[in-house]
């Protein structure tokens, strides 16, 4: 609950959210009532100021078990008041000001409420669908008479209502365009009207606009949407009319309307894709959560197929960059889309890294239909760091569901440090250099290094500035064919024969002996480092 509200209405004020039980219902304090609170309650101490009655406040919620007390951030915590929370083992958190205890409530209840993932139940919010801002909309519109946009801080359009024709040809570009354009923003810059709506939260007028295209605008009156003392954006209402005293005091409290729905799909939007991470995490590492884990996700029961994607960091990129951060989510958010509009029971969540898709699968289905949903992904998106699907075998239960994962993993390393130009691939295409590669780890986690003759070309390389390491990999690429290792050498037949002659010599290596070309060749994979994308 701090880490999703933390920002806009609550704060620590004493002691250790970590070692507190789990949140179980949200209770609030009346001070002409002592009722049994709910077990690990959350409790609102509206209207307690007085020290003295926090302190007996805290023994009353502490006997019943409750986990922590929400007061003003403006009540002073005394160290009377902070010795009877370590005593009763609550936690003080503060509610910042400005900030309705309505909205906190409502926003406290909502969280506790995110607990199932596939609910089918939509949440409402004062009477309208929670996060609706469509709906919110038309209510204000109506309650003030007039058309009305909702916007964000940027100016750009997160919901309109109907009667918009009432309006005029400026309020259609805005609908049409769904952001303000910047000749009216600036307008309204010089004009000081965005920092008047971020001054007070009373409804300002704005006059008319001419900008020669479409004459002169209609009179706006526009309120900000506050969570406390952060702006979130603001209601624009078209009207020719001046607000009655009674139309202005419902503009401010549809902003207060407008700002829970806004405060709900941001904290909402957070906590179901942490679930989804959680979740499908739980799911895909098996144990005993992992049951439970597909059937709040709705997929238990049935076959499963697995797809896994990631991006391969390239031009002088890292993993820890941050625009191949940000473009790895985006990568997430356009799999998770893409696997919904496929199916719409399908789950994503980007985990490690990795964006895994698991979606429900036909009973004769095969990992035929991944490849093909996989081609079409990246058919679909731009490649500008290489995006690459791997294919899990359908899973029938829990335990193949890990081998799936297991098999994704192998297969997304093998493709992602592939030199090839292959994009999408099933373990049983990558088998063999997923060996290779887990060979490779074994070695450099034991510190082995090249031995015999392939140590010997390295340090005759180094000290004499030479090129036979490179020679005997050219030539063991090309099977043997002289002439076309030389090809890709870009020297003569003749001199690749003398460097092939040398470098014998000089590593003592018996290039007819099948087991030394054997040998030679896994140590020039598993322990030379080799460009991974050489040039054609």
């Amino acid at each position: 609950m701090l880490d999703d509200l933390g920002s806009m209405l609550l704060e620590l004020v004493h002691g250790d959210p970590e070692r507190a039980e789990p949140v179980g219902a949200v209770a609030i304090h009346d001070p002409d009532d002592n009722p049994v609170l709910p077990p690990r309650a959350l409790v609102l101490g509206v209207g307690v100021s007085d020290p003295a009655v926090i302190v007996d406040l805290i023994g009353q919620v502490g006997a019943q078990q409750a986990v922590a007390l929400i007061l003003r951030s403006s009540v002073p915590a005394t160290p009377p008041v902070r010795a009877a929370a370590d005593e009763a083992g609550v936690v003080l958190l503060g509610l910042r000001r400005g900030a309705p205890w309505a909205h906190l409530a409502a926003m406290l209840r909502s969280l506790l409420a995110e607990g199932e993932v596939g609910v089918a139940e939509s949440e409402s919010l004062l009477g309208l669908p929670s996060g609706d801002l469509f709906a919110v909309a038309n209510a204000i519109a109506a309650l003030i008479d007039a058309p009305i946009t909702i916007e964000d801080r940027s100016s750009r359009v997160l919901a309109f209502s109907g009667r918009q024709e009432e309006a005029d040809a400026p309020r259609v570009e805005v609908i049409l365009g769904r952001q303000v354009p910047e000749r009216y923003m600036q307008v309204l810059t010089e004009r000081g009207v965005f920092r008047e709506l971020l001054r007070t939260d009373q409804p300002v007028r704005i006059d008319p606009i001419g900008d020669g295209r479409h004459g002169y605008s209609m009179p706006r009156w526009a309120v900000s949407v506050r969570a406390g003392d952060e702006v979130l954006g603001s209601i624009w209402a078209a009207t020719c009319q001046d607000l009655t005293e009674e139309r202005a005091e419902a503009l401010r409290d549809a902003a207060k309307l407008v700002a829970l729905h806004l405060m709900r799909l941001r904290a909402g939007t957070d906590v179901q894709r942490r679930l989804r991470v959680d979740l499908l995490s739980s799911a895909l590492e098996g144990g005993a959560g992992a049951r439970s884990a597909l059937e709040r996700l709705g997929l238990a029961g049935q076959p499963l197929l697995l797809l896994g994607a990631a991006l391969s960091p390239g031009g002088g990129s890292g993993a820890d960059d941050p625009a191949f951060v940000q473009e790895r989510q985006r990568l997430g958010d356009a799999f998770a889309v893409y696997l919904h509009a496929v199916q719409p029971r399908s789950t994503t969540a980007l985990v490690g890294g990795i964006a895994y898709g698991l979606l429900p699968s036909a009973p004769g289905d095969t990992d035929a239909r991944g490849q093909r949903l996989a081609a079409d992904f990246l058919d679909r998106i731009g490649d500008r760091y290489r995006p690459v699907v791997g294919i899990g075998p359908v899973a029938r239960d829990v335990s193949e569901l890990v081998h799936a994962r297991t098999c994704v993993d192998r297969t997304l390393r093998v493709l992602v440090q592939a030199r090839g130009g292959r994009r999408t691939a099933r373990i049983d295409d990558v088998h063999v250099e997923s060996l290779l590669l887990e060979l490779r780890d074994l070695a450099a986690a034991r510190g082995d290094g090249p031995t015999g003759g392939i140590r010997t070309l390295i340090e005759y390389d180094r000290r004499h500035g030479t090129r036979l390491v490179d020679t005997l990999a050219t030539w063991l690429d090309h099977y043997g064919d002289v002439a076309a290792a030389a090809q890709s050498s870009y020297v003569h037949p003749n001199t690749f024969r003398y460097r092939l002659r040398r470098l014998a010599e000089v590593g003592d290596i018996n290039l007819r002996d099948p087991d030394e070309r054997f040998a030679a060749m896994l140590q020039l994979r598993l322990l030379v480092p080799r460009p991974q994308n050489p040039p054609a």
